[in-house]
C-alpha cells in the first residue's frame, strides 16, 4: 500500500496506524531512503535501488510521496491512498509537528535530522503542492498504476473513519 500526498496532510501518522492494524511492514521513504544522517541527502540512483528492493516485499505500507520512483511502486502495489487534505491544514500541522519536535528527530527520520521550523521554499512547496504536483500523480498513476485504486482521504475525519473501519474488520 501506497500513502501519497503533501508535507503534513498526514501521511506518516495514517501509514503507520495501518500498518499496526493491517500487521504490515511501515517504510518511512524519508528514513528509510531519502535522508542519511545530518540532513545529508542520499543519491537518486542509490535510492532507487533501495526502493526497488524494498518493493519487492509482499506486505508494507509505504508513505512518502516521490513521482520519481512511482514507475517502481505503483506496479507492486494493490492500493493508493493519497492525502488530499487543504492546504492551510498542512501547513498548520507542519506548524504544530515543528512546536513539538522542534530540535529533535522524530522515529520516521533518519538519525541527527533534527526538526526545523518550515522555511518558504517549504511552505511555497506545501502551498502550490495541488497546483503544481498533483497532475503529476496523476499522470504517473496513469502510466505505471492503471489498475490501481486509488482513494482520496480529503480530511482528518475521513483518515479516522477509515482506521474505525479497519479497527472493526474481523
Amino acid at each position: 500500500m501506497l500513502i501519497v500526498g503533501s508535507s503534513g496532510a498526514g501521511k506518516t501518522t495514517l501509514a503507520r496506524e495501518v500498518a499496526k492494524r493491517l500487521r504490515l511492514t511501515h517504510i518511512s521513504m524519508d528514513k528509510e531512503f531519502f535522508w542519511l544522517p545530518d540532513w545529508v541527502a542520499r543519491g537518486r540512483s542509490e535510492q532507487r535501488e533501495m526502493i526497488a528492493e524494498a518493493v519487492m516485499n509482499d506486505r508494507w505500507v509505504m508513505d512518502g510521496s516521490n513521482p520519481s520512483s512511482f514507475d517502481l511502486r505503483l506496479p507492486r502495489t494493490n492500493i493508493v491512498l493519497w492525502m488530499r487534505v487543504p492546504r492551510v491544514v498542512c501547513i498548520y500541522s507542519v506548524y504544530r509537528r515543528a512546536m513539538k519536535t522542534y530540535g529533535l528527530t522524530r522515529d520516521d527520520m533518519a538519525a541527527g535530522c533534527t526538526e526545523q521550523l518550515p522555511d518558504k521554499e517549504f511552505l511555497s512547496y506545501i502551498w502550490n503542492f495541488d497546483r503544481r504536483h498533483a497532475p503529476l500523480f496523476e499522470r504517473n498513476f496513469d502510466l505505471y498504476g492503471p489498475h490501481v485504486p486509488i482513494f482520496q482521504v480529503k480530511s482528518r475525519r475521513e483518515a479516522d473513519s477509515l482506521l474505525d473501519l479497519m479497527r472493526s474488520a474481523p
